[in-house]
């Protein structure tokens, strides 16, 4: 539905007789309605009785379940919300940029809703870039700005800092496997007792986890973020506080899950030492063993500590703060700390609570911002 709306008002802004006689205005709810119809066709999914075990989509590329279905109403649905918030300008120029403003949002969400759906390093990658460069698009649309062409500028250079870690880690996955797929990765990890295979999967998804931590501005990965927020209009800045960060949420949590799955998935990395001192006479169930869980050890501490540098950060330099958007930028530091902290334990009841924070925190910042709009 996306898809299709996006070619449309290609199509439109292309012929000028149309283009013409679309104000602004009408282009913003136009998009706005837009996302309410495809929240609304999403939704409907909910009726498909298969859809509880996942349906892949495109050879594997993407599958859709129960909860990436509602994570993607809920993302359509804030969408909406921010767009009807977008201010109206007077004038053919920022009348121009107002209609860019619309389209650039329906590519970014796209992005976004392809990512969270992703279930092979190929899909995730493309949609994380779809999502990237209308962000980076987005934050430099005011041209006779200066502040927000360096926010912009420096958006788009650490970005793609964080994007070369993404493909470098999913280089070394695949160069090491064959395999892109998430299902078929997991089962080389559940099964492979190759030292140097494991010790490959372990560099590539701590690369990818850490390219990923870059975008959502977990300290100490973190510097971009203020000067960003602070230099892009506020209308943008609820955006890039808000959207993004969901989705990449949510693929992190897949990312996690791929790296602690295994026959001995449930175990803490205790019982895994407990299970290696009692089969030290086999030496590959020993090593197989120990490269599972030095995997999920590695990605577990690495979570930990981003999570505890984002905490002490975001509550320590924001009370330095003297603007409101800065002091914003350094909360929402905080915020995904708590949310990494529940990444991390990666429970049953710790996913549930990432999931209400999730919700809580989109529509607490969501309030807050539209309140510096009004």
């Amino acid at each position: 539905m996306l898809f299709i709306s996006i070619l449309s008002l290609i199509v439109a802004k292309a012929l000028p007789s149309i283009y013409r006689n679309l104000s602004s205005t009408y282009f913003t709810r136009i998009s706005a309605i837009i996302f309410i119809y495809a929240g609304v066709l999403s939704f409907n999914t909910f009726y498909i009785q298969s859809i509880g075990s996942g349906i892949g989509l495109y050879s594997g590329l993407f599958q859709i379940t129960q909860i990436s279905v509602l994570i993607e109403v809920f993302f359509l649905f804030i969408g909406f919300l921010i767009l009807i918030a977008w201010p109206i300008y007077k004038g053919i120029e920022k009348n121009t940029l107002n209609k860019d403003y619309s389209l650039i949002v329906l590519f970014t969400t796209l992005g976004s809703c392809l990512l969270i759906s992703s279930s092979d390093l190929i899909s995730m990658y493309l949609s994380i870039e779809l999502q990237s460069f209308g962000l980076y698009v987005l934050s430099t649309l005011y041209r006779d700005s200066e502040s927000s062409t360096s926010a912009g500028l420096k958006y788009f250079l650490l970005g793609g800092l964080s994007s070369c870690l993404i493909l470098l880690g999913c280089g070394i996955i695949y160069s090491l496997t064959g395999l892109t797929n998430f299902e078929s990765i997991y089962t080389i990890i559940s099964s492979s007792s190759i030292s140097y295979i494991n010790q490959g999967l372990t560099l590539g998804l701590l690369l990818i986890i850490i390219g990923f931590l870059f975008k959502i501005a977990a300290a100490p990965l973190h510097n971009w973020a203020p000067d960003v927020y602070d230099d892009t209009p506020t209308i943008v800045t609820i955006w890039l506080t808000i959207m993004p960060k969901i989705s990449i949420l949510i693929i992190l949590l897949e990312l996690v899950e791929l790296g602690t799955i295994g026959s001995v998935n449930s175990l803490n990395i205790n019982e895994y030492n407990e299970i290696i001192n009692n089969l030290s006479t086999i030496k590959t169930s020993t090593t197989f063993l120990y490269l599972e869980g030095n995997t999920m050890y590695l990605i577990k501490n690495l979570l930990l500590i981003t999570s505890f540098l984002s905490l002490i950060i975001g509550t320590v330099v924001g009370l330095a703060q003297i603007k409101i958007k800065r002091l914003l930028a350094y909360s929402t530091i905080s915020h995904v700390g708590f949310i990494l902290l529940a990444l991390a334990i990666n429970t049953e009841q710790s996913i549930d609570s990432l999931i209400f924070y999730i919700i809580q925190y989109t529509i607490t910042n969501l309030n807050i911002f539209l309140i510096l709009i009004g």
